[in-house]
């Protein structure tokens, strides 16, 4: 299926790793151009250098989204220098690592952030703007690895807030839908730190997925692109699961 992304302005916020990386990798070889960022500075180099040699534009910004300024700065900078914004994909996520108060530093926040600044450029796209929030299953079951702790609470915060901005936003001709990616596996990435610190209890996430592995960043990344796409004109508010049949559940 062409899916109509050939020139689409696309930003991508923690683009230099795993799923971020990937998703910016899937849009690049679609014909997109490409706006990204990352924290640091020497991955975020390597990954725009990588994503230029299949021909796409690429604006790469060190930027730590938790900087509310740095990152209106950044989407601006983005729209001017790409022509306008179709797609904007937000990635960063705290993880379970920075608490409550982190959390929502980093997850609501940027994310609020990121809309609100994105939106007029969005509105503004001859393609018809589209949002992506990247979730988690971790906001839609509470049995491990999710459990009473910050990640999947503001994941499913975050998740009503696209959905209901997904409706507010619909008129203006802005589509956000959100992909919520099971357990996913990349070196460097938090499962695989677990498969060589924790092999037991990594072992027991994996034999509760009916495919008898883990995702990879890819398969996550390509369920973006579809849902950003013009292929998808006609579906917005949806949550598109990408687990392998992990969670248990209709």
């Amino acid at each position: 299926m062409e899916l109509g992304l050939r020139g689409a302005a696309v930003l991508v916020t923690g683009a230099s790793r795993g799923i971020g990386r990937a998703i910016a990798q899937v849009f690049a070889e679609e014909g997109a151009n490409l706006a990204i960022c990352a924290r640091t500075r020497a991955p975020l180099e390597v990954a725009a250098r990588q994503l230029r040699e299949t021909g796409a534009i690429v604006m790469a910004r060190e930027v730590d989204v938790a900087d509310a300024p740095a990152l209106r700065a950044f989407v601006d900078e983005a729209a001017a220098e790409l022509g306008g914004l179709d797609v904007v994909v937000s990635n960063v996520s705290g993880g379970g690592a920075v608490g409550w108060e982190g959390a929502l530093r980093t997850d609501i926040l940027p994310f609020t952030v990121l809309t609100d600044q994105a939106q007029e450029h969005l509105a503004s796209s001859q393609r018809g703007g589209a949002v992506i929030l990247i979730s988690s299953t971790s906001a839609l079951h509470v049995t491990a690895p999710s459990g009473p702790k910050p990640y999947g609470a503001v994941k499913a915060a975050l998740n009503h807030h696209a959905t209901a901005l997904a409706r507010a936003l619909a008129p203006r001709g802005v589509r956000v839908n959100i992909v919520s990616p099971g357990p996913i596996e990349f070196e460097g990435g938090s499962w695989a730190r677990r498969r060589d610190t924790d092999p037991d209890y990594y072992a027991s996430v994996r034999a509760r997925i009916p495919f008898g592995r883990l995702g990879r960043p890819e398969e996550v990344a390509r369920a973006v692109a579809f849902l950003a796409s013009p292929a998808a004109s006609f579906i917005t508010g949806a949550n598109l699961v990408v687990d392998g049949g992990f969670l248990d559940r209709l």
